[in-house]
């Protein structure tokens, strides 16, 4: 695979063999971002679980200290009152079976998050096979099917993000941007992974942290001391 030029420069700003300490990785990451735009910072952490059984799933939601510096559309699916608790609280959109028609008939996926109220669920159920794979079926873990519905959105937008492992066993979370500076890109990581190490199931056998690495939109990956959170 031939890579760009300034991704052949970022490999010589760091050892690909070496565990970074995870503050030391922060700011690695900000040095190899060396695009034009505002870089994402995402982390990547494989674990020791099998996703295939139930009791081995990790899924969860935590909210960025800092954000993750991403604007993010919020649509509520609920009806009377709490349709104008969710406006009130800032979603950007509210609706129930139009909205649901919208996305079922148009194919409309103008939103970031869905957030739903239980009495919901139901009509909602029938576009769990495009919501799904897209990762925006609402789900009571990660906070999103709740009565609270301006406390949910309150959080979205304060930077709450979902984690959830996939069928390799790995989770992919954005911290934050280039821009935030080593310091808040840390805290946002310390808490992610913090989230994450309490989620472990109790069915997990051996080490449950098998790699973890953060790398920015168009940088390489930088390989970290994931024992440091322990």
């Amino acid at each position: 695979m031939k890579h760009g030029k300034n991704y052949v420069e970022s490999l010589k700003v760091y050892d690909k063999t070496t565990l970074y300490d995870p503050s030391e990785a922060c700011a690695l990451a900000i040095s190899t971002a060396r695009a034009k735009f505002d870089e994402t910072i995402e982390c990547a952490v494989r674990l020791g679980v099998d996703p295939r059984h139930a009791d081995q799933q990790v899924r969860g939601a935590v909210v960025l200290p800092h954000g993750t510096g991403k604007t993010v559309r919020v649509l509520v699916i609920t009806k009377g009152d709490k349709a104008k608790e969710a406006e009130s609280a800032g979603a950007d959109f509210v609706g129930a079976e139009d909205m649901i028609d919208k996305i079922q008939k148009e194919n409309w996926f103008g939103f970031d998050v869905m957030v739903a109220t239980p009495d919901m669920m139901g009509l909602i159920g029938r576009l769990g096979r495009v919501l799904g794979p897209k990762g925006l079926m609402p789900n009571p873990k990660s906070g999103t099917v709740t009565m609270d519905v301006a406390k949910a959105i309150d959080d979205i937008k304060a930077g709450k993000v979902e984690y959830r492992v996939d069928k390799t066993a790995i989770i992919h979370v954005p911290i934050g941007k280039k821009s935030f500076g080593q310091e808040k890109l840390y805290d946002n990581f310390r808490v992610l992974m913090e989230a994450v190490i309490k989620a472990k199931p109790s069915a997990a056998k051996g080490t449950y942290l098998k790699s973890v690495v953060i790398s920015s939109t168009m940088g390489p990956g930088i390989k970290v001391n994931g024992q440091k959170f322990i």
